[in-house]
């Protein structure tokens, strides 16, 4: 009789602890992590909780630019050359040397002055840039993030001056206006985003799927405890907003540098609300030769013919956020193609000129065109060169096209 009693208690206390554990288990799966919290107080949970229902967008958004234009340092994504012979950069009166250690890669600096303090080498940590046009690499002190001053170039796969420095040392602080277009979210110890101070362990790299969506924690507990309802909740549609609101959603960080912050801080805007509430640019009415091919997309297609000439050509008219279509000259030409409908315009442009580019439409009508803003300088000499941007300014260009 004992033996039974003993075998139904055993036998009891194995299912119960088999129910808190699955219980447990369940509340860990229906309860996503939470990587950080928005000022208005929705919670992010990663674009990796994305796949689980929306696998072939998941896997095609991280090759894009967007999503790889932040990323922790690791040897299969920093770029540069390490390798004695091509890893200095020479300036006026220093020189940065790039090694690598165990699997940690770092920036030497030497002074030429004799009298010069030594300086501690800094770890890349964060590369900032997908690398088409070029990387720029961050360093943590602490809790505070520094921008290092050798960045990589693709086009003459050399190490540079980070854009906008100039040719002497210069240690540069990286506040939320620089870092807002290149992660997710940052949580700045400093509300306003004027200090450099930030919580590492809350700060979301690359632009994924909540820096447009919105924070997607309500999201997907909802839908993980409805898997049979196919009806997105507590996500914001971008195809149900205004033609403005959605191009507000690109423009925070494609409408120039928005350096007037009117309400909450540089991260406080929510897609799906009027942009010009939270920040602006100080400068208003300048020409579009003014407006520079880096970082004012928006201003550019906007003082367009083919956009007010339109009442809903926006940035998703031509661009799929969830796909690299960069050099995709037949998906753009299809486009283009989409409101100029063959045999209702007439090109210009030799034939054969047009065969040789592939008719690439936008290689005439949006050129590459060099940035006025993104310079830097190559070598202790002063050659400087700049980004070549394509531009956004649709329109008939005299300028031999790009072929690009």
């Amino acid at each position: 009789m004992r033996t039974k009693l003993s075998i139904l208690i055993f036998l009891f206390l194995a299912a119960f602890a088999y129910y808190c554990i699955s219980t447990y288990q369940g509340l860990d799966y229906y309860e996503p992590e939470i990587l950080a919290t928005h000022p208005e107080g929705g919670d992010f949970v990663g674009s990796q909780t994305c796949m689980e229902c929306h696998r072939d967008i998941y896997d095609t958004h991280i090759q894009t630019a967007h999503f790889n234009t932040s990323a922790i340092t690791t040897e299969e994504n920093i770029l540069g050359s390490f390798e004695p012979g091509s890893n200095k950069l020479m300036l006026e009166n220093v020189t940065f040397e790039m090694k690598k250690q165990g699997e940690a890669f770092y920036q030497h600096t030497q002074m030429q002055e004799e009298e010069a303090l030594p300086i501690p080498p800094q770890r890349f940590d964060v590369i900032v840039g997908s690398g088409v046009k070029g990387q720029s690499y961050l360093t943590w002190e602490e809790e505070h993030l520094f921008q290092l001053q050798a960045s990589y170039y693709p086009p003459l796969n050399q190490w540079i001056n980070s854009p906008g420095y100039p040719p002497q040392l210069l240690k540069r602080p990286i506040q939320d206006g620089c870092l807002k277009c290149h992660v997710t979210f940052a949580t700045n110890r400093d509300f306003s985003g004027q200090g450099n101070h930030y919580d590492k362990s809350r700060m979301i790299y690359g632009v994924d799927c909540e820096r447009c969506h919105r924070p997607g924690r309500q999201h997907v507990m909802y839908h993980r405890e409805n898997p049979d309802d196919k009806t997105a909740k507590f996500m914001l549609k971008l195809d149900t907003l205004s033609r403005q609101l959605r191009l507000d959603v690109c423009g925070q960080c494609h409408s120039g540098l928005r350096s007037a912050v009117i309400k909450g801080n540089a991260f406080s805007f929510l897609p799906g609300e009027p942009l010009n509430e939270y920040t602006r640019n100080y400068y208003t009415g300048v020409t579009d030769a003014e407006l520079d091919v880096h970082g004012n997309q928006y201003g550019l297609l906007t003082s367009s013919q083919c956009f007010q000439k339109s009442t809903n050509l926006d940035c998703g008219t031509c661009h799929d956020p969830h796909k690299n279509q960069r050099g995709d000259t037949d998906y753009f030409n299809q486009k283009c193609n989409g409101c100029h409908q063959s045999g209702t315009v007439t090109c210009s442009t030799a034939l054969h000129q047009r065969k040789s580019m592939g008719d690439n439409c936008i290689g005439c009508h949006m050129p590459t065109t060099p940035s006025k803003m993104m310079k830097f300088q190559l070598d202790d000499e002063g050659l400087e060169t700049s980004a070549q941007v394509r531009t956004h300014l649709i329109g008939i260009y005299s300028k031999a096209p790009s072929g690009d």
